[in-house]
């Protein structure tokens, strides 16, 4: 029986990357002996994106197409594209060409060899500021040293999944679709493929590299660790047994009439300290809060428009 590869592809204002991110797939896919599928996954776009999918699919029925209500974001619309998937593994990767698609043969050679996900692993990154590379190493560091599931550095959402994996993690609940930690977090058995990451193909990237992996680092941070609360503890009880501390020091230097000084500078400067610790405390609870909230609302996670190439209609984005 022949295996069927899904290739899941998010997609906003990528009129220049659509073309060419479909001839490297199809002459990848070809060489790969499996059955396959592109989902292309479009928040609407103000350009010609959604235009030049159809066109693709007009010549080549293989090509299917998700569109939104309105932009729900890359994470989300990865999650509507592993949902809609059929295939007996899926592929994810971006539309623009940083993440080549000649990696897939090897990805899908380590699934045959019984692996369940094959994420693609960065040995080098072309096409990033400096900022970006230092934010992501940093970050990496600190969420493989505190989260609760395993997160391999230098790793995005290129990845292989086996069909069983892709089931398990549509099915979760959460709404922040951190891909890299709801896989860890999924489990079964994972490897890895090194490669060198290429300057984007074309076009301008829509993501804010130092705001945009800041965001996607205190997700990871918060959705799989709660050792931020943890250290507001620890801190909070060194703090006050320092303040005890210095209470009693200041108090026998009073008894012993000894002088010291104390003024407005210096209940400046200790009141501003503590105020921000209790800004910073409360700015870490507030992202735990706020991801009960969304959480508790249960509302869809994304509401899809229009399907092309699928048997049903439509569709929320409630897990199946």
């Amino acid at each position: 029986m022949t295996e069927t590869l899904s290739v899941v592809i998010p997609a906003y204002r990528e009129q220049d990357n659509v073309e060419r991110v479909y001839d490297r797939l199809r002459e990848v896919l070809e060489s790969c002996d499996v059955a396959w599928e592109l989902i292309f996954s479009v928040d609407p776009s103000p350009d010609r994106t959604e235009e030049m999918i159809l066109a693709l699919r007009e010549r080549d029925p293989r090509v299917k197409m998700l569109r939104f209500s309105r932009r729900f974001g890359q994470p989300m619309a990865t999650l509507a594209g592993l949902e809609a998937a059929s295939g007996d593994a899926v592929v994810v990767i971006d539309c623009d060409l940083q993440d080549p698609p000649e990696l897939i043969p090897q990805l899908v050679a380590r699934w045959r060899d019984g692996f369940d996900v094959v994420y693609a692993q960065r040995r080098t990154r072309a096409g990033e500021t400096l900022v970006k590379r230092i934010v992501a190493r940093v970050g990496y560091r600190v969420i493989n040293r505190i989260a609760e599931v395993d997160i391999p550095p230098n790793t995005g959402d290129f990845r292989l999944m086996s069909r069983r994996v892709v089931a398990n993690v549509v099915a979760l609940k959460e709404h922040h679709g951190f891909l890299r930690g709801l896989v860890g977090l999924v489990g079964f058995a994972q490897t890895s493929v090194l490669y060198d990451r290429d300057a984007r193909a074309a076009g301008a990237s829509k993501y804010n590299q130092f705001f945009g992996s800041l965001a996607i680092g205190i997700n990871g941070l918060v959705g799989f660790s709660r050792y931020p609360l943890q250290l507001i503890s620890v801190v909070g009880v060194a703090f006050s047994a320092l303040a005890f501390v210095v209470a009693l020091v200041y108090l026998g230097l009073k008894l012993a009439g000894v002088a010291f000084p104390i003024g407005n500078p210096t209940i400046v400067v200790v009141v501003a300290f503590f105020s921000g610790i209790q800004l910073l405390s409360l700015g870490v609870m507030g992202e735990y809060v706020g991801r009960i909230y969304d959480e508790s609302r249960q509302r869809p996670k994304f509401i899809i428009e229009s399907r092309y190439g699928f048997d049903d209609p439509g569709a929320t984005g409630d897990a199946a």
